[in-house]
């Protein structure tokens, strides 16, 4: 019924096109218009070396001063972060795969002309002479694992802050909080705040219905997947882009000219063009130049609306997101900064207290945090997660994974993330075990790799290391291979847990849904991951993302789930191998070096700015 109507706005929205060409084509000029705004300069600080101003294009080399000529640095190609603050162990392939630690470099100006970026009203903003603590920083790049360079912010005055975001599903509001953190800490006085640009102006239908269609439909996944792929598309794009320009833009402008914001941050997919249009009018009328920056928080694929080329920079956490901005969005090179997913604090500090957690001082890192949560020390601990609402078919993997776990003699402790389910958490507080064990089936044909099942496929594989164990699994029980004493198991029902890092810490295995924010947190502190669902979409290409980096393994039935990690657990080596990989991919210092890079520029443009206003008088 819903999907009905809203083809029948569209049509309603087609006419309007039509007849409104005046309208539109302000709409349209700013998908195809490109916004000259003057960033500020970076400082390159080589390991052991000199400061050296940033690269220039070749076209406007007669430009650069002599005085500068001996400073050029050779242009590059990176995809790393571009600022020298954020530090210097940083990944550099699809997912960040690889971990040896490098100077950081700069590129061309990330937006704005050659004349723009050395424009003599940026002088206040450019840092040629600032100190930055590289204490940590060890002088034999060769080492690997080493922690990243952790730098001081060259302007630390506070910024006003709004992030653009809706509660449609947990993650934007986690990355923009995970990001304010950061912007607060690094930024002392900064203040932000939340604004969705739908349900926080009065605007009209089918805006002010965005969040309960969310949990309509994402709790259908026909209708997700139906709704997803028509919309996922140009025509679409620019259709919705007109309608809510011509139903909710005058209350958009209202709202952000009331709040006056230094900086303006998107995590959603649905807020990056007529809320940009509405910041340059703003800018416009005030004179004041605002800063627009979105941060994707999808992490393997992601909507079109997401990517709107004329925003001031782009933060992305993969390469085949990357594909996308470039391929559907047109966003240029010079705006694009692989940056990782934005992830609590909590993560980075647990990822540099453990390091490896395969190494000696990762184990005993591990150990003490699960003394700390009170679980045996002496068990392998598996976390059950189901999303913030406790839901899907969480109930039977626990019930599966105890059983296996059981009849194959492994020790360990199932700590399952309830949520707000308190009827599951109830539940399995006095669930009858020694029931489930003799319910449980006991069959092992699904561990098998076979051709035609990979065929069907939708997604990538699982890798050939993690078919092999499984491969050898499966012969065990064929010849009648058991444990001759059950395994000692024990289930640990909780709600929410504030402290989601050390549990990830102390956790062997993670069971999860496709979430780009669980899955980047995971990867941050190496743990290896079993996905169990997804919604059509956009998490599809999550799960591509943990096969293709060799950490985990995708799979829907309640019993191969519970088959595949009894066979992971009583592989130490394997397990030490999919935790090595998934360190590659992950980040967990992505929302400091955002943070750090988009105040820089913002600091930046507040000092232009003043220098405008001053040039006034």
């Amino acid at each position: 019924m819903r999907i009905a109507v809203s083809a029948s706005a569209i049509a309603i929205v087609a006419g309007l096109v039509e007849s409104s060409s005046s309208h539109s084509s302000s709409v349209f000029a700013l998908r195809n218009s490109r916004f000259r705004l003057g960033p500020q300069q970076w400082v390159i600080v080589p390991y052991g070396g000199e400061s050296t101003s940033p690269s220039h294009n070749d076209k406007n080399e007669s430009e650069i001063s002599p005085a500068n000529e001996s400073a050029k640095a050779k242009p590059t190609t990176s995809k790393i972060l571009d600022s020298v603050s954020a530090g210097g162990a940083f990944h550099s392939d699809a997912a960040f795969i690889g971990t040896q630690t490098r100077a950081p470099l700069t590129r061309s100006p990330p937006y704005g002309s050659e004349e723009n970026y050395r424009d003599s009203s940026l002088a206040v903003a450019t840092n040629q002479h600032e100190e930055t603590d590289t204490s940590n920083v060890m002088n034999d790049d060769r080492v690997e694992n080493k922690k990243p360079l952790r730098a001081v912010p060259r302007k630390t005055g506070p910024l006003k802050i709004l992030f653009l975001s809706s509660d449609t599903g947990g993650g934007h509001r986690a990355s923009a909080e995970a990001l304010a953190n950061q912007f607060q800490r690094l930024f002392p006085g900064t203040t932000y705040d939340l604004f969705d640009v739908w349900t926080d102006v009065d605007s009209s239908w089918p805006y002010y219905t965005i969040k309960e269609t969310y949990k309509s439909f994402s709790a259908t996944p026909w209708k997700w997947r139906t709704l997803y792929h028509v919309s996922n598309n140009a025509v679409y794009a620019k259709l919705a882009d007109l309608h809510s320009y011509y139903m909710n833009e005058e209350k958009i402008f209202e709202k952000l000219e009331e709040y006056n914001p230094d900086v303006i941050v998107s995590v959603h997919p649905t807020m990056n063009y007529v809320p940009l249009f509405s910041t340059r009018k703003l800018a416009e009328k005030s004179g004041k130049d605002i800063p627009f920056f979105t941060v994707v928080t999808d992490f393997g694929s992601g909507h079109c609306t997401w990517f709107n080329k004329d925003v001031d920079k782009m933060y992305l956490a993969s390469e085949p997101i990357k594909a996308i901005a470039q391929a559907r969005g047109g966003v240029p090179d010079e705006k694009i900064v692989m940056s990782g997913l934005p992830i609590r604090y909590d993560f980075a500090k647990q990822a540099d207290a453990m390091g490896d957690r395969t190494t000696p001082e990762g184990k005993a890192h591990q150990f003490k945090i699960r003394e700390e949560l009170k679980i045996d020390t002496n068990k392998r601990m598996v976390l059950v997660m189901g999303g913030g609402e406790g839901v899907g078919s969480l109930s039977d993997i626990v019930n599966e994974i105890y059983a296996k776990l059981r009849t194959q003699g492994v020790d360990a402790t199932i700590c399952v993330i309830c949520g707000r389910n308190e009827k599951l958490k109830s539940d399995l507080e006095t669930r009858c075990w020694d029931t489930v064990v003799s319910q449980s089936l006991k069959s092992y044909e699904s561990l098998k790799s076979r051709l035609y099942t990979r065929l069907l496929k939708l997604h990538a594989t699982r890798s050939r290391r993690i078919q092999l164990a499984l491969d050898r699994a499966a012969a065990r029980a064929e010849k009648g291979d058991v444990a001759g004493t059950p395994g000692n198991v024990d289930v640990v029902p909780l709600g929410f847990v504030k402290n989601m890092a050390e549990y990830m810490v102390a956790a062997d295995v993670l069971v999860t849904k496709a979430g780009p924010g669980t899955i980047a947190e995971a990867a941050a502190v190496g743990l290896p991951i079993m996905v169990t669902s997804h919604l059509p979409g956009q998490e599809a290409g999550n799960v591509d993302i943990v096969l293709n980096g060799g950490f985990g393994d995708f799979c829907e039935d309640p019993e191969t789930i519970a088959l595949e990690i009894a066979c992971w657990l009583q592989e130490s080596h394997l397990l030490d191998d999919m935790s090595r990989n998934a360190m590659k991919v992950g980040h967990p210092h992505a929302a400091e070096e955002i943070a750090l890079d988009i105040g820089e520029t913002a600091h930046a443009w507040m000092e232009r700015n003043a220098m405008k206003r001053k040039n006034k008088q």
